[in-house]
C-alpha cells in the first residue's frame, strides 16, 4: 500500500523530470536543428549586394549546419514578394530571409502589404553596411555638389535623376538629399540598376546615387564623377570622395544594410544560434575580402540591435516620403 508521503514523493520526481524535459527542450530542438536543407530567400535578382551576402555566406553555414543552403531570389514590388512569402512560412527556422532596409521603407509607400515587417518578421542579426557615392555623368560637366545645387536651384525640375525604382535605398538617399539641400530634380525610375547606370553612362541622365563598389568601377574609367559620399564617414574603397555631411548637407546619412531576418514566433535557441554562426562566418578573413571587395562592411549585431535599428529607420523614412510628398508609382 503506497502512503501519503510516497505519493507526495512520487509526484515530486515526475514534476522535477517534466522540469529537466520542458528545458532541455530548447537546447535539444537547437541541436537537431535543422533537420533538412535550410531556404535563404533573397527577395531582389541575383547579383544584388544581399544574394552576394547570401550566396558568400551560405557554404559555411551549411557546414556548420551540416545541411544543404537553397539561396532562391523571389523579387518583385521592391522585395514585398519575397519578404511576404518568408513572413507566411512556418517559424521553424528553415526558411530565413537576407533582407535590406528597403524592407522597412515600403510599409511608408505602398498601402496594399500583406504583411508588417516589424510584427511579422524576426530579426536575427545585421552582417553588413554599404554606402552610396553621388555621382554625375562625365557628359554632365558635373563635377561637385555644389555645382549641381547651384544649377538644379536655377532651374527648378530641369534636371533628372536615375534610380532603380521608387523605395529602392538609392531613390531614397536623393530625396533625402533633395529635401536637405532645397532643390527639385526630376526622378527617372528604371526596372532595375542596370538600365539606371547605363542611362547615366550613356549621359541621357546626369545623375544617381550608386553602392560606392558599383560607382567606383565607372569613375576610375573616366565615365563618372564622384561627387560626395552618403555615408556617415568616407568610404574605404573612396577615401578621397567627402561625404555630404563633410560640405555641409547635414543629416543625410543614407547608408545600405544587409542582415538576416526570419518569420515572426521564431524559437530564441534558433535565432541565437543562426546569429552566432552567421557572426562566425563574417569573421573568416576570406569572407571578409569577399565582402569588402563588393563595397560591404562587416557590421554584426544581435538581434535586439537590429530590431531597434529596423524601428528607427521606419520612422526616419516615412517622415522623409511624407514631407517629401513620395507616392509609389
Amino acid at each position: 500500500m503506497t502512503t501519503q508521503p510516497q505519493m507526495h514523493r512520487r509526484h515530486v520526481l515526475i514534476a522535477a523530470a517534466a522540469a529537466a524535459v520542458a528545458l532541455g527542450a530548447p537546447a535539444a530542438r537547437a541541436q537537431a536543428w535543422p533537420s533538412r536543407s535550410v531556404r535563404i530567400i533573397v527577395p531582389f535578382t541575383p547579383g544584388t549586394g544581399m544574394d552576394i551576402l547570401a550566396r558568400t555566406l551560405s557554404p559555411h553555414l551549411s557546414a556548420d549546419w551540416g545541411q544543404p543552403i537553397v539561396v532562391d531570389n523571389r523579387p518583385g514590388a521592391s522585395g514585398n514578394l519575397g519578404a511576404a512569402a518568408v513572413a507566411k512560412a512556418p517559424a521553424d527556422g528553415l526558411t530565413l530571409l537576407m533582407g535590406v532596409n528597403t524592407l522597412i521603407i515600403n510599409p511608408a509607400l505602398y498601402t496594399n502589404m500583406t504583411y508588417d515587417p516589424l510584427k511579422d518578421l524576426a530579426p536575427i542579426g545585421l552582417c553588413t553596411t554599404g554606402s552610396f557615392l553621388l555621382v554625375a555623368s562625365a557628359a554632365s560637366k558635373i563635377t561637385s555638389v555644389d555645382q549641381l545645387v547651384k544649377a538644379a536651384r536655377a532651374k527648378p525640375g530641369a534636371f533628372d535623376y536615375a534610380s532603380p525604382g521608387i523605395a529602392t535605398p538609392h531613390y531614397m538617399a536623393m530625396e533625402l538629399f533633395k529635401l536637405q539641400a532645397k532643390i527639385s530634380l526630376t526622378h527617372i525610375p528604371f526596372s532595375g540598376s542596370a538600365g539606371a547606370v547605363n542611362a547615366v553612362l550613356g549621359g541621357d541622365v546626369p545623375v544617381m546615387f550608386l553602392p560606392v563598389h558599383v560607382a567606383m568601377a565607372q569613375v576610375k574609367g573616366g565615365r563618372m564623377v564622384a561627387l560626395a559620399a552618403s555615408g556617415a564617414h568616407r568610404s574605404s574603397l573612396a577615401p578621397d570622395v567627402p561625404t555630404l555631411s563633410e560640405l555641409g548637407y547635414k543629416g543625410v546619412e543614407a547608408d545600405l544594410w544587409y542582415g538576416m531576418l526570419g518569420p515572426a514566433g521564431l524559437p530564441d535557441d534558433i535565432v541565437r544560434k543562426v546569429n552566432a554562426d552567421m557572426l562566425k562566418a563574417l569573421a573568416r578573413p576570406e569572407v571578409k575580402s569577399a565582402l569588402t571587395s563588393q563595397g560591404m562592411e562587416i557590421a554584426p549585431s544581435t538581434p535586439q540591435e537590429m530590431a531597434a535599428l529596423m524601428k528607427r529607420d521606419s520612422k526616419r523614412w516615412a517622415d522623409v516620403v511624407k514631407q517629401a510628398g513620395i507616392k509609389a508609382e
